[in-house]
């Protein structure tokens, strides 16, 4: 089952897409997050998104500068200060 991931900065909705894994750099080191992943918050430094679309597949990287990071049972929110 994917994981239902949304990147959104305070301009617009960047991303919104079903994927495998997203790794975040978050202030306390990266983390990847999938499918049934444990609900829990965390604040995001200045680095690079990496999103998998499948399992084993090249990651999509998106750069990011700050934010917050929201796992919930219905996926990741990513609420970034900017998106490059």
């Amino acid at each position: 089952m994917p994981l239902h991931f949304e990147l959104v900065s305070p301009e617009r909705l960047v991303k919104s897409a079903d994927v495998y894994m997203v790794v975040v750099p978050g202030t306390e080191g990266d983390f990847g997050v999938l499918e049934g992943h444990a609900p829990f918050m965390s604040t995001i430094r200045e680095g690079t998104l990496q999103v998998y679309a499948t399992d084993g597949a090249t990651p999509e990287d998106i750069p990011i500068h700050g934010g917050f990071a929201e796992v919930t049972d219905k996926g990741l929110t990513i609420l970034a200060e900017s998106v490059s």
